[in-house]
């Protein structure tokens, strides 16, 4: 499977993968300092976020990682709500990904972050990602709602005080019964 960026449409939003030109208008959506009291950090300057696009655009430059962006974006006229990112590592024969999601303080309580990461972890898993790990603080509720939403279940594991939400193992693929294919009066 492939894991190229490209659009992700859902009833309200679509997702554009990041560029460096989405920074001015990003700076904004990412201003309120609330935003940041789970992750640390504060709110970027017009410069700095620049930056920091050109280095998610360029990626990650390792073996067997990827890093995914995107805008998260209103269909109706197309202004940008937040970002959704993944990381896909090799794992073994298969991929990984660690997804992430914000949304800007204006247009929280919206449903914006549920929909963009149930669209996010779908897409991975329809490309084969498992499993899809998102880590959340305990004491954020409202991004363990999002990941509950996007079929992740909180785990025990913690990784620098946040809370691994994993995926579901994908379906078993069925397989014949050994008769399958046998008329019924058949001698065995």
């Amino acid at each position: 499977m492939t894991f190229a960026p490209e659009e992700i449409a859902t009833v309200r939003l679509e997702l554009t993968p990041l560029r460096v030109a989405d920074a001015d208008e990003m700076v904004e959506v990412l201003a309120d300092t609330s935003l940041y009291t789970f992750t640390g950090g504060e709110p970027p300057d017009p410069t700095t976020l620049r930056e920091r696009y050109r280095a998610l655009v360029a990626g990650s430059g390792r073996p067997g990682e990827i890093w995914l962006n995107w805008i998260v974006r209103r269909r109706d006229d197309a202004r940008p709500v937040g970002t959704v990112q993944a990381t896909v590592i090799r794992d073994g024969p298969g991929w990984a990904a660690e997804v992430a999601w914000v949304v800007g303080r204006p247009w929280q309580g919206r449903g914006y972050a549920s929909e963009a990461a149930v669209a996010l972890v779908s897409w991975l898993r329809e490309r084969g990602a498992w499993p899809v790990t998102a880590h959340v603080h305990p004491d954020h509720a409202a991004s363990a709602a999002v990941a509950a939403r996007a079929g992740l279940v909180a785990t025990a594991d913690e990784v620098d005080g946040e809370r691994a939400w994993v995926s579901a193992p994908p379906a078993p693929v069925p397989r014949p019964a050994p008769d399958a294919g046998r008329a019924p009066d058949a001698p065995r």
